[in-house]
């Protein structure tokens, strides 16, 4: 082995190796055991969040791998509809040309030689965190087998009455011409006004206030409404009023809906750009005015001066007009959460349009078939209410089932021309007909068209393809394989099925609706299984003080950045570039010199792991800190160096001791106990996806009992007479680690893989490599417990007498006396069993006894049980000027608890001062006191 661990070194070769070797492909052995990866957006990269969840599901498959299940990590990536395009339209935007220009078919070749040349970028750079999923099985929501499954559901729940074609209200971008789903808007906080504007009666004698951040939007309005209960209003409920500017007149209407409390208790009612004012409208009858055009211009249904006008200049106009009529009543600041488009950054406008849906909530059809809350709602409610599907943390099902419960209609198409084309054709007379093709759409109607047919210009809504994942990437509905371009095969339902349902799905719960849900609901509906058993929803990776990670805040990491380091002023550079504003990239270029002043040192792959594994608790959130991933760097060092001792010390024998052989000596039936214990720990914690504690078990094995404790409680033996007890160590020492190796793969499965290379063959062990290693199992390993409560004993001792040497400031390399008192029969047996170790390791001379009553010389003592450890004093340091020190010290701890107990005695401190001024006091104090103990016991010790 080479002197130090490079991570750069190793990591570059591994990977290829494991790929090449078909290492990651299903065994065809075992129980099936399947995790889906959520697909990433074709056109990203990857950021912290992807590779927590990455790593997460890559330990599960190579420890179920190890375990003799017969794996699958079924991959892809999704088209990704809107942010694709919007790629390729900012591309011919550069050429001064639209996608208009081109033409629906040539875009799209566009659009496919794009995808060709750069949409492998995140999937290249899973393999650098070492995703150990079956490329060879890669899927794209847009090959010609996914689109064939996204057409077959279209064409079957159309014709089972569940998807139909309505107007109504949904977000939509202006910019992009779109409708967007909920996921794809941001609600952002922003500095905005509250103006207050008076509508009076239709005989003038009376008038209400209301309150709008939407003045333009007043240019809509259908009514006015007020809670029912609002004696302030009763009398005004029925009648009409002047909409001003307008000429129309609207009713006053009585609706649950008003809160009283708020403002003046009056609410303006919009429904084609409000979707609660459209819940109101739909309760009472009210025909929607729409007033915008799909650009946000105003339209014709307003009057002509505030016609074409953008909708922010339709505000200024029609504020201005309102003050002129002295109808303008109050304007105030407010901050208002605004609807902003993760695509385009265009602010949302509500927008009543023609688009498709699935039907979620009618209970039965108008022709008596189940309608989509029966057919497609309650099965995927049944699922997790039945414990068939069950989620961890078990909270998250709550979440699931409440939205289940209040589900509206899903609006499935999409105003783009990148995706899953809409399989609908029209007639002249505006008849619809579904199908295949044309010529299937026009085979199946039950009425023949009327002229020609024209195809649907909307393409699917990307999360209805990602709906089918859990079974289209396992070749549904073909009848056999399935192919990529490239004439490989991807995919076979017949002999995949098994991998369905998948064992757990990995995923945040921020599209627990968007995606989860409709997994269910669709692999429910058309294979009558579930799609996964178990939904692990994995935290929000946050920074170091637990601030959302931002590009503007500077407080984004890249996780290949932290894999192989980057120096400050390229990390600033990276880091500003997509910052348009300047005061923007000063403000992170400032936080990035102060909190990485060196830049971001490299961490390697496994360390960026481990650190995963530690965080990924139960809890909603995450604070990643480089400090930790530096810690787990040092983890793998120390594997690496104990490894190297290990090999070193083969001796010339080498480490041809039979393994079945029993153990020589305490200290390695001790380390093999503690190993039988800890992989039972770890495999537990995996059941209940307890990463967090499952790294802290290897950590601590690695870490304490191997690498700090046996590996020392080993020299003794490799350095002694005894040549078995030397042999079994050294095998022992071997075999431990090899076990630790394979513990530790699924976590770090780099330096894992280049160690064992070295560390398989000293005990001839065929398989290529670690890879192909089973995962050692609990059971096999004999555990002696009678060992464990000696070694136990013996790290006892040694620990009590380190502690003395570092308290007394005596060097680790002088040789110093020893003493025992007290203590019973088994301790007198244990010092005569242990002397020579002990010696050895605490370099110490030979342990002497002092009988009961003798004269004790001055001496600092570790108690262990009723067992005194002593270490005379006299000789290693100046007790006089030893216990001076210590009196000073002493005097001024006293001062300082003095102070705190003033502090806390004053009643008005304790009642005035922040809460947590007066826990830091009170924390305070126990420690000075904790010190104070410490300090009275060691002058105490030297007869101070």
């Amino acid at each position: 082995m080479e002197k130090s661990f490079e991570p750069a070194q190793i990591e570059s070769t591994w990977y290829a190796r494991w790929e090449a070797s078909g290492a990651f492909k299903p065994s065809g052995q075992g129980e099936p055991y399947c995790i889906l990866l959520p697909p990433p957006n074709v056109t990203g990269t990857l950021h912290m969040g992807h590779a927590f969840q990455q790593t997460v599901m890559d330990m599960l498959v190579r420890y179920q791998r190890m375990r003799g299940m017969n794996t699958l990590w079924q991959v892809g990536t999704d088209h990704a509809g809107i942010a694709t395009q919007k790629i390729v339209e900012n591309q011919l935007a550069v050429e001064e040309k639209t996608r208009h220009d081109l033409g629906r078919e040539a875009f799209i070749e566009r659009v496919w030689k794009w995808k060709e040349e750069s949409g492998s970028t995140i999937t290249n750079q899973m393999r650098r965190i070492g995703a150990a999923a079956d490329w060879s099985r890669e899927r794209f929501t847009m090959d010609e087998g996914l689109s064939a499954a996204v057409r077959k559901v279209f064409i079957d729940w159309y014709r089972a009455g569940l998807i139909y074609r309505g107007n109504r209200l949904v977000n939509w971008d202006p910019v992009l011409g779109t409708a967007v789903s909920d996921l794809e808007v941001n609600n952002v906080e922003r500095d905005g006004h509250m103006w207050s504007i008076r509508y009076m009666t239709a005989d003038g004698a009376a008038s209400l206030v209301v309150a709008t951040t939407r003045p333009e939007t007043m240019l809509g309005d259908v009514a006015v409404a007020v809670h029912p209960e609002d004696e302030r209003y009763a009398h005004l409920i029925g009648q009409q009023l002047h909409l001003p500017l307008t000429g129309r007149q609207i009713p006053v209407i009585a609706d649950d809906y008003v809160d009283r409390e708020f403002g003046t208790g009056c609410v303006k009612i919009t429904p084609a750009h409000d979707f609660n004012d459209y819940a109101v409208g739909q309760r009472h009858k009210l025909a929607p005015i729409e007033i915008f055009t799909l650009d946000a211009k105003v339209n014709d249904n307003v009057p002509a001066k505030y016609r074409g006008l953008d909708r922010y200049d339709a505000r200024k106009a029609v504020l201005a007009d309102l003050e002129a009529a002295d109808l303008l009543v109050e304007t105030k600041p407010h901050k208002l959460q605004v609807p902003v488009s993760q695509r385009s950054d265009a602010v949302i406008e509500p927008m009543l349009t023609d688009q498709w849906f699935v039907d979620l909530t009618s209970e039965t059809l108008a022709d008596g078939r189940p309608g989509g809350r029966k057919a497609i709602t309650e099965p995927a409610l049944d699922a997790v209410r039945s414990g068939e599907i069950k989620f961890v943390p078990e909270n998250w099902s709550t979440t699931y089932t409440q939205w289940l419960d209040n589900i509206q209609d899903w609006c499935i198409s999409r105003q783009l021309w990148w995706g899953h084309r809409i399989p609908a054709w029209y007639d002249e007379a505006g008849n619809i007909f579904v199908g295949e093709d044309e010529a299937d759409a026009r085979a199946s109607a039950t009425t023949a068209p009327v002229g020609a047919l024209r195809q649907d210009e909307d393409v699917l809504d990307t999360w209805f393809s990602s709906a089918l994942w859990p079974f289209s990437t396992l070749g549904w509905p073909a009848d056999g394989p399935v192919k990529n371009e490239r004439g490989e095969i991807v995919a076979n339902w017949e002999q995949d099925k098994i991998f369905l349902p998948s064992a757990v799905l990995v995923t945040g719960f921020d599209i627990i609706f968007f995606w989860v849900a409709r997994m269910v609901m669709a692999t429910k509906y058309f294979t009558g299984q579930i799609p996964f058993r178990e939904v692990y929803i994995n935290a929000i990776v946050r920074d170091a003080e637990g601030q959302k990670m931002s590009k503007s805040k500077g407080n984004t990491l890249d996780p290949l950045d932290l894999i192989d380091g980057i120096a400050l002023e390229p990390l600033v550079a990276k880091s500003t570039k997509s910052l348009l504003i300047p005061q923007v990239r000063a403000k992170v270029e400032k936080r990035i010199r102060k909190d990485y002043p060196d830049g971001i040192p490299a961490i390697g792959t496994d360390a960026l792991r481990f650190t995963f594994a530690a965080l990924a608790s139960y809890s909603r959130t995450i604070n990643f800190d480089i400090k930790r991933a530096e810690g787990y760097k040092a983890f793998c060092n120390k594997l690496w160096n104990a490894a190297r001792f290990v090999l070193m010390n083969g001796g010339d024998s080498g480490f041809g001791i039979e393994a079945s052989e029993k153990p020589v000596t305490e200290a390695e039936r001790w380390i093999l106990t503690r190993l039988k214990q800890t992989l039972a720990e770890v495999e537990q914690h995996f059941v209940s996806y307890r990463f967090d504690h499952l790294a802290q078990a290897l950590y601590e094995f690695v870490w304490n009992e191997y690498c700090d404790w046996f590996l020392e409680l080993s020299k003794p033996a490799l350095n002694g007479d005894d040549a078995a007890a030397a042999a079994s160590t050294r095998h022992t020492l071997l075999v431990v680690l090899e076990s630790v190796l394979r513990a530790l793969h699924p976590v770090i499965p780099f330096i894992t893989e280049e160690i064992w290379k070295d560390v398989g063959p000293k005990l001839g062990l065929t398989e290529e490599s670690l890879i192909h290693r089973p995962w050692p199992k609990a059971d096999d390993i004999a555990a002696d417990h009678a060992a464990t409560g000696e070694i136990e004993w013996f790290k006892n001792v040694l620990s009590g007498i380190r502690k003395i040497r570092s308290e007394m400031n005596i060097s680790p390399a002088k040789t110093i006396p020893l003493l025992f008192a007290d203590g019973d029969a088994s301790d007198h047996a244990r010092v005569t069993k242990f002397a020579a170790q002990i010696s050895f390791l605490a370099r110490t001379e030979t342990p002497q006894w002092i009988e009961a009553g003798a004269d004790e010389p001055a001496s600092a003592a570790a108690v262990v049980g009723a067992l005194r450890v002593m270490i005379p004093l006299a000789g290693l340091i100046d007790l006089k000027a030893e216990k001076v020190r210590l009196a000073k010290e002493i005097s001024r701890i006293e001062v300082e608890i003095r102070k705190c107990e003033g502090k806390l005695g004053n009643a008005n401190f304790v009642a005035n001062a922040p809460a947590e001024v007066v826990a830091q006091e009170r924390q305070r104090i126990t420690d000075w006191n904790t010190t104070l103990g410490a300090l009275r016991e060691q002058a105490q010790k030297l007869g101070g």
